[in-house]
């Protein structure tokens, strides 16, 4: 597929299979599970009196804070079921910006072809694309399932 092909190179650093390779995998993670179906999903963030909630189709989940849900969204979007969630949620919101970010771009990229394109190929290019972006995350892999800390604690020495 040549329109694939086009479409990714146009990413340089900005793909996100790249960002969650280079910018989320090297830092201490916790891998999280979302029982979504593996394809593009429409979702929305919903702030509750006990924080905030991802609504995915009919299925919510629950997250602490607006970056996470943020962060939680651009994966559910694209399907992906399991993926890292950096520990330190500092760190979240740079992530979420960039993320967000190379989300619009893919669509804008998309969407740049509408006029040589039928409706019907526009939906199998973004399938395709969003299904490439899928395969490369689930081969990065979601890392531990809770983060290893190998700092000792012990304050005084025997």
């Amino acid at each position: 597929m040549d329109a694939l092909s086009n479409i990714r190179s146009e990413f340089e650093t900005d793909w996100i299979p790249d960002i969650y390779l280079n910018q989320i995998r090297p830092l201490r993670t916790r891998s999280i599970e979302l029982e979504i179906p593996e394809r593009e999903n429409k979702t929305e963030i919903l702030e509750t009196l006990l924080g905030f909630e991802l609504k995915v189709g009919s299925r919510r989940i629950a997250s602490p804070n607006l970056s996470t849900a943020r962060y939680l969204q651009v994966f559910a979007r694209i399907g992906c079921r399991n993926i890292a969630v950096p520990y330190d949620i500092t760190a979240i919101p740079m992530i979420c910006n960039d993320l967000e970010r190379s989300w619009e771009k893919l669509l804008q990229t998309v969407e740049a072809g509408r006029r040589q394109r039928s409706a019907q190929q526009l939906g199998k290019l973004r399938a395709s694309v969003i299904r490439l972006v899928r395969d490369e995350i689930k081969k990065a892999g979601p890392g531990e399932l809770m983060p290893l800390f190998n700092i000792s604690t012990k304050q005084r020495s025997d």
